[in-house]
């Protein structure tokens, strides 16, 4: 008799999921450019002209958004973990994952260093986490089994217990200076004397602006992260882009 295997986790998320968690947004969108383009035929010309281009602009917005998700997502070595050998060379050893409602790197990360004990951490508070589409792609992607509920001041780890502490587009998700804060110290905490936090976000720079429009507000500039890991007593030790879009920081405690 054979033993019954649990069911494959479902594949990261690429383009499909990212628009089925984000529909509201895209809902409106379209709408907006089927409603200009059908108002546009019955208005005065400078209107009509006003209403068309704020159609084109729509669909401009939401065919590069939804094409920069399929580079990111679907194409590039995002969930392939490629690009953290060049910030990790020797592994992430003891390490903490943490998620803020959607966690898609612990599993990746046991599957790639089996060997290396891992804690997952959630933060997800729907007081703190208000965005409907956590909430969604929660209900798609839930907690892995063992994840222990945190946080931002308070991580169930061991002070000085891990080697690396992984925080995938997890942070951002903090909306409030005070609680991001309070999660860095926590990290710090947590982290072994030389041991490394891997942030990685994507950044409110020109090039996501340009891809993603108005929604890159929803992510934080390069100087956020800095001033978070200088405030923690961090120091920045090096950055990689994924697929141009996507930052990686490594982040070390003093090893004093």
């Amino acid at each position: 008799m054979s033993t019954p295997t649990a069911p494959p986790p479902p594949r990261p998320s690429g383009v499909r999921e990212v628009v089925g968690y984000n529909w509201p947004l895209y809902a409106g969108g379209l709408s907006a450019v089927a409603g200009g383009l059908a108002l546009a035929p019955h208005l005065p010309r400078v209107p009509a002209a006003l209403a068309r281009t704020g159609a084109l602009a729509a669909a401009a917005l939401l065919t590069g958004s939804t094409a920069a998700c399929w580079w990111v997502y679907d194409r590039s070595e995002l969930y392939s973990l490629d690009w953290l050998t060049g910030l990790l060379p020797d592994g992430p050893g003891d390490h903490l994952v943490i998620s803020t409602g959607l966690d898609e790197t612990s599993h990746p990360l046991a599957l790639r260093y089996p060997r290396a004990a891992q804690s997952v951490v959630d933060l997800y508070d729907p007081a703190l986490t208000t965005e409907g589409s956590i909430r969604r792609a929660r209900r798609r992607v839930p907690p892995r089994p063992g994840t222990l509920p945190g946080r931002p001041s308070r991580l169930p780890v061991a002070s000085g217990s891990q080697d690396t502490v992984f925080a995938v587009f997890a942070a951002h998700e903090l909306r409030l200076a005070p609680d991001r804060e309070a999660l860095f110290a926590e990290i710090t905490r947590t982290l072994r004397p030389g041991g490394t936090l891997i942030l990685v976000e994507h950044l409110r720079d020109r090039v996501n602006t340009a891809a993603f429009g108005p929604g890159a507000w929803h992510f934080m500039p390069r100087r956020e992260w800095l001033r978070l890991a200088d405030g923690a007593g961090l120091r920045s030790v090096t950055e990689t882009r994924i697929a141009n879009l996507v930052t990686a920081f490594a982040f070390s405690r003093s090893a004093e």
